[in-house]
């Protein structure tokens, strides 16, 4: 039988959410459920533990939407897909959130027979995901074009600036560029696969691997050089500050689920012009000489230099801007990074290997020893703290309490206030 594919369910409603875990018989659909959580909250931390190939969640839960849950999820878990199940009147609302994996839209009330029908679709979509990203694809022509322009380009030194027009040129005739006034930053991404014994195994299908989950996010080019696979991702600042990210997890994180191999990643910074392509690629190349080959993952050349952002200094520099910014609502893992001037990607990678957890559950935790210190030595009311803890919803803040400390932060507040009186709790 082919490998099961796992499953998280997210629902609010407990009775619905029940059925669905127990009545279906999910092994018999091709999947298998690992977990299930009643709020976004729990579901963001399942799915960073599991790893889940699918999210099945209601688009209304408390604390965390649907939506958000599903940015949240991209940001960690780009492989993940998500199915949302959602009342007629928020299935609008729901396509917004189409960028973000969305495998499957199912409408309220649904029955089992419905859901197990979707269920057997989704299977067909993820078989079809997995073996697009394992076969190679033919490559269309002008996909051969772009690579055949790009290649000197990004392989050999190109020191003649009066060269750029003419670049931009050839660029605009295969189809790279759009016009004229077409004028993208490139980032140069290499790829490539080990085996076990850290051997390089890169074939050229890989490519067309790669190629497939690079349009998601960005324009661009791949080809096959000398055993990689090198991309020209194109965009503004904004466009790779949003995604350079996310497709350089996900590229690793299917390698790994798919193909069963490692893939190490290197990026360049961006360059403002198609005769900066060479030295791009030398700082893709240095970056993948300088990353962690015992992980897979992706490393920038601006994660490198200066020391202080590597290893555990950049993991002791990180908690402590965490220590000063965790009452910030909008507090994440990408805004954290920004502030210490690392990709999301490496930051992240340093918390888990040096800190030996991940960033939302220290955050989390931070925001909890904070609360039960204000709880004892302040007289501020519950909202207040919760607010001085980076919650703005007082019941969020509650639930997490709760479920950090085992009791409610009203219950810790008497059970205190009896203690400092020298009554027995």
């Amino acid at each position: 039988m082919a490998a099961l594919y796992t499953v998280i369910v997210a629902d609010d409603e407990d009775e619905l959410r029940e059925a669905v875990c127990t009545m279906i018989p999910w092994e018999d659909y091709g999947f298998c459920l690992v977990g299930n959580a009643s709020n976004g909250l729990d579901a963001l931390q399942l799915v960073e533990k599991h790893e889940p190939d699918l999210l099945l969640t209601d688009i209304r839960m408390p604390f965390i939407s649907g939506i958000e849950l599903a940015r949240q999820v991209r940001e960690i878990r780009p492989a993940t897909n998500i199915a949302f199940l959602s009342g007629y009147d928020d299935f609008e609302y729901a396509k917004q959130a189409i960028q973000y994996n969305i495998i499957s839209y199912m409408l309220k009330p649904l029955t089992l027979e419905g859901l197990a029908a979707e269920l057997r679709n989704i299977r067909q979509k993820i078989d079809a995901q997995f073996a697009l990203f394992r076969q190679a694809v033919p490559r269309a022509d002008e996909q051969d074009l772009r690579a055949a322009f790009l290649m000197p380009l990004v392989l050999d030194d190109y020191p003649d600036p009066d060269g750029a027009a003419q670049a931009e040129t050839l660029a605009r005739q295969c189809g790279l560029l759009r016009d004229a006034d077409d004028h993208p930053y490139y980032t140069v991404m290499v790829s490539i696969l080990l085996n076990e014994d850290g051997s390089n195994c890169t074939d050229p299908s890989f490519v067309s691997s790669v190629h497939t989950l690079s349009e998601k996010y960005l324009r661009g080019s791949s080809f096959f050089a000398s055993g990689k696979v090198i991309s020209v991702l194109l965009g503004n600042p904004s466009d790779f500050e949003e995604y350079l990210h996310i497709l350089a997890d996900e590229i690793p994180q299917m390698a790994s689920r798919v193909l069963g191999k490692r893939c190490h990643i290197g990026v360049s910074r961006t360059a403002h012009s198609l005769t900066a392509l060479h030295d791009a690629y030398r700082e893709a190349m240095e970056a993948l000489r300088q990353g962690d080959k015992t992980e897979a993952g992706a490393q920038f050349i601006s994660d490198l230099a200066p020391a202080v952002k590597g290893g555990n200094l950049l993991c002791k520099r990180a908690l402590d801007t965490l220590d000063q910014n965790y009452m910030d609502p909008d507090l994440s893992l990408v805004s954290l990074s920004g502030m210490l001037d690392v990709s999301p990607n490496h930051l992240s990678a340093c918390i888990k290997k040096y800190a030996g957890e991940t960033f939302i559950n220290i955050l989390i935790r931070k925001r909890m020893e904070a609360a039960q210190d204000l709880l004892s030595t302040s007289s501020l009311k519950i909202q207040e703290i919760a607010q001085r803890c980076g919650y703005t919803d007082q019941h969020y803040f509650s639930y997490c309490f709760k479920k950090y400390c085992g009791e409610s932060p009203n219950a810790m507040r008497r059970r205190l206030d009896l203690a400092k009186a020298g009554e027995p709790s």
